[in-house]
């Protein structure tokens, strides 16, 4: 198998690193863990299970940190690869396998199995208007099959077709960077395939440690993103809705003392209202749009 480099994006997710890195050693691929400033023991365990470790002084986000790692790589081949995520016996060299039978694929995706032994697809995407599916169809591939959207969580890219498509989106701190990058690949006429036999678990959402800060950033980031993401492909603005929407449904929260759902909603209205104020998301980061900072080791 040709050699493969592995990018893990951490921020604080100390938990979950050593289950992921043990199964990229097992697998022959080297990590790459670009950690975005965390305050717990990620860095540490990530340099004893054998990683290569890029220190960012600040969180520069999941797309920017990618970008970081896959600049840094030198494998023609890059597996992206959650620090949530662990993979399955066998994966990688089937997956590189794949990319070989399929040479105008430009990422390639295992079946991703859900902590509750579901199996993850996405059936439809909001930046795939070529391959609808309004109702969300629910087919499960048998197979291989190329597909509108390939989740972010583990994928294969070619590194060439990944840096001549520009990366991820920098303007973009967090969420709908991968429907992007798939949109961008596809319309430059790269396949992106779905390879079956090819396992990965995913405990979504295990990351980083929850609270009610992170879910209030979290869900603000995916509102702007999401508005962000329909303005550059001329879909409708979906920020007026969402502002409303998730700001009544936060008061109603509140109402019934829900601190929880009124957080959760009050960040999506809050992230909604910021783009129709013309908000930048990487000025609340602390953040400057153009390019990720130079990362020292």
């Amino acid at each position: 198998m040709e050699p493969v480099d592995a990018v893990v994006v951490s921020f604080n997710s100390a938990r979950v690193l050593p289950a992921c890195l043990d199964a990229l050693r097992r697998e022959g691929a080297r990590a790459i863990v670009v950690d975005n400033a965390s305050s717990d023991d990620s860095v540490a365990v990530a340099e004893a299970h054998g990683a290569y470790v890029i220190r960012n002084p600040r969180n520069e986000g999941y797309g920017r940190a990618n970008n970081i790692g896959i600049r840094m790589a030198a494998a023609d081949h890059v597996l992206i690869v959650n620090p949530d995520a662990v993979l399955g016996p066998g994966a990688l060299a089937l997956l590189v396998a794949a990319a070989g039978r399929y040479p105008d694929a430009a990422l390639l995706a295992p079946r991703i199995v859900e902590r509750e032994g579901r199996f993850f697809f996405q059936f439809r995407s909001l930046l795939s208007p070529y391959l609808p599916n309004p109702r969300a169809i629910r087919r499960f591939p048998e197979g291989d099959c190329c597909a509108p959207f390939l989740s972010g969580a583990v994928l294969l890219v070619r590194r060439a077709a990944f840096l001549d498509a520009g990366g991820f989106d920098e303007n973009i701190f967090l969420f709908y960077e991968d429907d992007d990058l798939c949109r961008r690949l596809a319309d430059a006429g790269h396949s992106l395939v779905h390879v079956h036999e090819a396992t990965a678990q995913h405990q979504r959402g295990a990351s980083s440690a929850p609270d009610l800060a992170r879910a209030f950033n979290a869900r603000w980031h995916l509102a702007w993103s999401r508005a962000y993401i329909s303005r550059k492909y001329g879909l409708p603005d979906p920020a007026p809705g969402m502002a409303l929407v998730n700001g009544l449904k936060a008061l109603g929260s509140l109402l019934i003392l829900d601190r929880v759902r009124a957080v959760r909603y009050g960040g999506s209205a809050a992230g909604a209202w910021a783009w129709l104020r013309g908000r930048n998301a990487l000025s609340r980061q602390g953040l400057e749009p153009g390019g990720a900072t130079s990362p020292g080791r």
